[in-house]
C-alpha cells in the first residue's frame, strides 16, 4: 500500500499502543474490545488486510507467564504463603495482565503488518 503525500509516517508501535489506524495514527482501529473496525474514520483506510492471527496471544502468554512466575517466586521467597493464597493472587493477576496486553499487542501486530506490506500467503 503506497502512502499518499498527505499521510505522514506513523510508527507501528505508537499506532499499536494507542490502538489507532496504522496509516494516519488518528482513527480508531477497534470497533469493540478486540473486533477490528471496517475502516479508519479519519483517513478511510480499509481494514480488510488486518489479521493478527494468534501472534499477540503467543507473545502475551510468554510475557504474562514470565512476569507472574517471577512475582510468584519473589512473594513465595519473602512470605511463604500457602498454595490457596498463591492461587487467589496469581490467577486474577494473570487474567488482568493478559486482558490489558491483548488490545495493544493485537493493534501493534496489525500496524506492523500494514507497515511491512504483509499479506496472506497465496499460491497460484
Amino acid at each position: 500500500m503506497p502512502e499518499t503525500s498527505h499521510h505522514h509516517h506513523v510508527s507501528p508501535f505508537a499506532a499499536g499502543l494507542k490502538s489507532r489506524c496504522p496509516r494516519c495514527g488518528e482513527g480508531h482501529l477497534f470497533a469493540g474490545f478486540l473486533t477490528i473496525g471496517t475502516s479508519c474514520e479519519s483517513c478511510g483506510l480499509d481494514y480488510d488486510f488486518a489479521d493478527s492471527g494468534d501472534g499477540p496471544a503467543v507473545f502475551i502468554i510468554l510475557i504474562a507467564g514470565a512476569v507472574v512466575v517471577l512475582l510468584w517466586a519473589i512473594v513465595d521467597a519473602l512470605f511463604h504463603p500457602p498454595v490457596f493464597v498463591h492461587l487467589a493472587l496469581w490467577i486474577p493477576v494473570t487474567v488482568v495482565l493478559c486482558l490489558l496486553l491483548l488490545r495493544p499487542f493485537k493493534a501493534t501486530m496489525i500496524a506492523l503488518q500494514y507497515a511491512n506490506g504483509a499479506r496472506e500467503g497465496r499460491s497460484e
